[in-house]
């Protein structure tokens, strides 16, 4: 595999490697003296937003759409963390995340995108995927994973892939999580300071951070290529993570003409009655009442 970068990048990125959010207003009370959003106007607004995916996934149902979300981006960037509020007041039924791991042997001698295709929405559904088959032109290239020739076969393949995605009556969105290389670090940090959440910093993120400048010359190749009109790239400048997942959340929403077919409040029946005698207590095995 040929090399992204002939050389090494200074430890600081030059200016324009990532995408940064758009300066904050210092007058917008919504934020505070460090232009992050204010955690009360944020809750508030989460709230008014996930009815409306509730709302969204009744439309969905029953208009039998399909819906694919993509989410890529760095790692820290907050893809898990939209993803988890997309999901925490929805039906896992309608509303399901894949997140794969790594191919087995098998996998690695199929199609490439064939393992993920089993994973594609039916009528009626909203499938997220948490990283996708980008992994291909971004980390697989980037670490040396793949040849340059399997890295310059998906970069052909891959736009005409998704047009028959749409084609076929898929709803395709493709959101890509910017974050700064200061604001990666500093969560980077984080993580590696608390035991409890150790776990999630990976060997994968620390070369990561480490390569950050050639990840984004990765990232411009696959906007290069795959940035096409029937399925655009949105970019989600995440350095502030609570506006991130807001502003994701209320364009996802924006690109469905929904309404409310939400079901009615319904009356709940009565028990019936039939004859039954309850086996003795001291039969069952209870769980020790600690509390």
């Amino acid at each position: 595999m040929s090399d992204p970068a002939e050389t090494d990048p200074s430890p600081r990125p030059p200016a324009g490697a990532d995408d940064t959010a758009p300066r904050i207003d210092p007058t917008d009370a919504r934020y505070t003296r460090k232009g992050r959003l204010r955690t009360s106007v944020y809750e508030a607004e989460m709230k008014r937003l996930q009815e409306e995916l509730v709302l969204l996934q009744y439309w969905i149902q029953t208009q039998g759409l399909k819906v694919l979300v993509i989410f890529e981006g760095r790692g820290s960037a907050g893809k898990g963390g939209v993803i988890k509020r997309i999901t925490e007041r929805t039906s896992p039924r309608t509303v399901r995340v894949v997140a794969l791991p790594k191919p087995t042997e098998r996998e690695r001698t199929q199609w490439y995108f064939q393992r993920y295709v089993e994973h594609l929405p039916a009528a009626g559904e909203m499938v997220l995927f948490d990283r996708s088959w980008y992994n291909r032109s971004n980390v697989e290239w980037v670490m040396g994973y793949c040849t340059e020739d399997e890295h310059q076969e998906f970069l052909r393949s891959c736009p005409e892939f998704e047009r028959m995605l749409v084609r076929s009556g898929i709803t395709v969105l493709k959101y890509w999580f910017s974050v700064s290389f200061e604001e990666q670090r500093k969560r980077f940090e984080a993580r590696n300071a608390k035991p409890r959440k150790r776990w999630k910093l990976s060997t994968m993120d620390l070369a990561e951070h480490q390569l950050y400048v050639r990840y984004s010359m990765a990232k411009d190749t696959t906007f290069q290529h795959t940035d096409i009109k029937q399925a655009p790239w949105y970019v989600v400048p995440s350095d502030d993570k609570l506006a991130a997942r807001l502003n994701c959340i209320t364009h996802l929403l924006s690109q469905f003409d929904y309404h409310d077919v939400a079901p009615a409040e319904i009356t709940l029946p009565k028990m019936s009655e039939v004859p039954y005698v309850r086996p003795p207590i001291h039969e069952q095995t209870f769980v020790p009442l600690e509390f």
